[in-house]
């Protein structure tokens, strides 16, 4: 149970501030910082530029849209969320993400970031794909995207903090020496769980920009005397 309440470390009258805030806070510090470093020397920031267009590149090969708008959000994503899983293999800090909400947190920007590219590219008429193919599936969509977006949540809480626990018994039946392979494996776990929730952020993102594009695109007309 202790590796899925978050210690507070600081109490403010009735807000207490978890574990969560400060090492969150801590690694958006730290990568913000490596980021305008790096970007100052100019080996590091031409490897920063190749990184880039690698990650571009992938994107674009997996969805049907422009990924180009969303290169950012899914790189920091990546970045943040591996940091985040990484950390918790260091001896008196836990993992960020085994905190329910900072994974809430996450996959809400998930969900919002498809709304925002989907309003760009049509406006007010994006709403109308949620009562097609007509009014009474409004609410099995509403229900549809909540899921979702819980299930992406829950995806990473539970794997990360499936982790802890059973690294924890192994710990405490086995001594120290024993759980060093389920660092390891907590590494790769760290970097795939890091990995999904990316992907699943590109593809909801881009699901929403299709549903978009569709609607902004008008018909091409039927030239007089065509055949039909």
């Amino acid at each position: 149970m202790d590796a899925m309440t978050p210690q507070v470390w600081l109490q403010l009258g009735p807000l207490g501030l978890t574990e969560t805030v400060f090492v969150s806070g801590a690694l958006t510090v730290l990568l913000v910082g490596v980021g305008a470093v790096g970007a100052r020397i100019r080996a590091v920031r031409e490897a920063y530029e190749v990184l880039y267009e690698m990650v571009e590149g992938m994107l674009q090969e997996m969805v049907t849209v422009d990924a180009t708008p969303l290169v950012p959000l899914i790189l920091t994503q990546w970045l943040f969320i591996l940091s985040a899983n990484l950390v918790g293999l260091l001896p008196v800090i836990a993992s960020p993400t085994r905190d329910l909400s900072l994974t809430a947190a996450l996959a809400i920007v998930s969900f919002g970031a498809g709304h925002v590219y989907g309003f760009r590219a049509q406006g007010m008429a994006y709403l109308k794909h949620y009562i097609e193919p007509n009014p009474i599936m409004l609410p099995f969509n509403i229900v549809g995207e909540a899921s979702r977006t819980l299930a992406l949540a829950l995806r990473l809480f539970g794997n990360m903090v499936s982790g802890e626990i059973v690294g924890g018994i192994v710990v405490s039946l086995a001594g120290l020496l024993l759980p060093i392979p389920l660092m390891a494996l907590d590494v790769l776990t760290s970097v795939v769980q890091a990995y999904i929730f990316g992907v699943l952020t590109l593809v909801f993102t881009a699901s929403a920009m299709q549903v978009a594009v569709k609607k902004t695109v008008p018909e091409t007309p039927t030239p007089a005397g065509s055949p039909t």
